[in-house]
């Protein structure tokens, strides 16, 4: 973890306020720690203040952050149920989490909660070569999830930046993406079932383990996305797909980041359909050849990442680099072999940890524009990063529109601090002005609640609410996050 990271700041920020309900929580009710191990093993109950303030927050800046009375890892989905009975009969808080390395404080604790870790729940359970399925729980790491099924000769593409800590739960409960989402999707599109244990300790089971099934509403798609706010996730059954060929990549460099837009443009106008479509602003190139010594070229503006995986893909690398010359590249470089494609894509995966390497604290928007306005969305950043003298990098999945702004900052400057903040919301505006969306891959939590009753509106966020109020009538779960 870098260091950046390590200090993270937890002052209210942009959308970050405390919500009433953790007052209302504050202190547990006495016997809540003698109830939880009635159906708990000794070792799956935390309570040594220096043990419970690490699993207090996740990797995002700006975001408050409680004391939980406790941290429990359950092991098993009875355990779990046991947990949220407990919670229901004592009435208090539960804020479930995966591995923390989530960006928006989806899972920083509240005063006084249980904080429900489920990384001990971490087997594969079954993977069907047949059915093209895994079954696994939610403290199955994606790195670990996608090694083991290619050794079926499968494939599970959602593969976020954060892959080798990050866990399907957490993926589920964000709704995460990844760089190859161009091609394959989300993750929303790979979960076909899931097991969830409600607020009020109940088990449910949604969806399917068949190809097809429309059998009433789709609850499973309801619960990817919900940040652990509709119930907790104890299993899931994934799609799969046949392991492709590996991929190989061109890398091209641009004079300008709108030059590089319009080759992304082309490239997808072109009907191609790339693995991966990655983006790297000129500051974000420096921050990667500083941090991994890639090499990469620092006079471009703009360095954009392609790739391809399937048996045509030196042809089709050699039509996306005749687009980006017609665009206006000053360079275009594919790749000699898969090692060296290897090493392109390992210095986009290190973009964001490389930003944070440039000022004491950064914080990582994730706006998602149309693929038509990603030149408005880079260059109305770039605007904004001289409007408020701040230096931003930005790295984005070009192919799907969704950028990630950097603001990188000194939280021991005040005023410095200050203009961040208002250049964070300057970049969500400019999104949604531009058509897109607040969030495309790290949610909501608590860093974006203000921003979210924009986007959705008066309707929209009545009727969100209404549903919440459905799963978990006491407010229970993950209070404060989403609205």
């Amino acid at each position: 973890m870098s260091e950046a990271r390590r200090s993270r700041v937890h002052t209210d920020g942009p959308g970050c306020h405390s919500d009433p309900m953790d007052d209302d929580h504050a202190s547990p009710p006495p016997g809540l720690l003698a109830r939880l191990r009635e159906g708990l093993p000794p070792e799956a109950v935390l309570t040594d203040p220096q043990v419970t303030a690490a699993y207090a927050s996740d990797m995002a800046g700006f975001c408050p952050a409680g004391t939980p009375a406790a941290v429990v890892l359950p092991r098993t989905v009875e355990q779990v149920r046991h947990v949220m009975r407990t919670a229901t009969a004592l009435r208090v808080p539960v804020v479930p989490q995966g591995a923390r390395t989530g960006l928006s404080g989806a899972a920083n604790a509240s005063d006084g909660c249980i904080v429900l870790s489920l990384v001990k729940m971490d087997r594969i359970l079954e993977v069907s070569t047949v059915d093209r399925t895994a079954v696994v729980e939610p403290g199955v790491v994606n790195a670990v999830l996608s090694r083991a099924v290619a050794e079926q000769g499968l494939y599970y593409p959602p593969d976020p930046s954060s892959w080798e800590q990050c866990t399907i739960g957490g993926n589920i409960g964000t709704a995460s993406g990844g760089l190859c989402c161009v091609k394959y999707g989300v993750t929303a599109e790979y979960v076909l079932g899931l097991d969830v244990v409600l607020a009020d300790g109940r088990l449910l089971r949604t969806g399917r383990r068949t190809a097809k099934g429309v059998a009433g509403y789709d609850l499973t798609r309801l619960f990817v996305g919900s940040e652990g706010t509709l119930g907790v996730v104890v299993g899931a059954v994934l799609a799969l797909r046949p392991a492709p060929p590996r991929q190989l990549a061109l890398a091209a460099e641009f004079p300008s980041v709108a030059a590089a837009c319009a080759a992304v443009c082309a490239v997808m106008e072109a009907g191609l359909t790339p693995s991966l479509l990655e983006l790297m602003d000129r500051t974000t190139v420096r921050a990667v050849n500083a941090l991994g010594r890639m090499d990469l070229p620092e006079s471009t503006e703009a360095l954009l990442l392609a790739a391809f995986d399937t048996p045509d893909a030196p042809a089709e690398l050699a039509a996306v680099g005749e687009l980006c010359a017609a665009a206006g590249a000053s360079a275009v470089v594919p790749a000699e072999d898969e090692a060296e494609s290897h090493l392109l894509l390992q210095a986009r995966r290190m973009s964001l940890t490389a930003l944070e390497t440039l000022r004491p604290a950064t914080m990582i928007d994730d706006v998602c524009v149309p693929r038509s306005r990603l030149a408005d969305m880079l260059e109305g950043t770039a605007a904004i990063a001289r409007k408020y003298d701040l230096l931003i990098g930005v790295c984005a999945h070009a192919g799907d529109g969704n950028t990630h702004p950097v603001v990188c900052f000194d939280p021991a400057d005040e005023d410095e601090t200050r203009r961040a903040r208002e250049s964070f919301d300057a970049i969500m505006a400019l999104g949604l002005s531009l058509g897109g969306t607040i969030t495309g891959e790290h949610g909501v939590g608590v860093l974006k609640k203000e921003w979210l009753a924009r986007e959705l509106g008066p309707v929209g966020l009545e009727l969100q609410r209404a549903v919440k109020q459905a799963f978990d009538p006491l407010g229970l779960l993950n209070p404060g996050k989403l609205f």
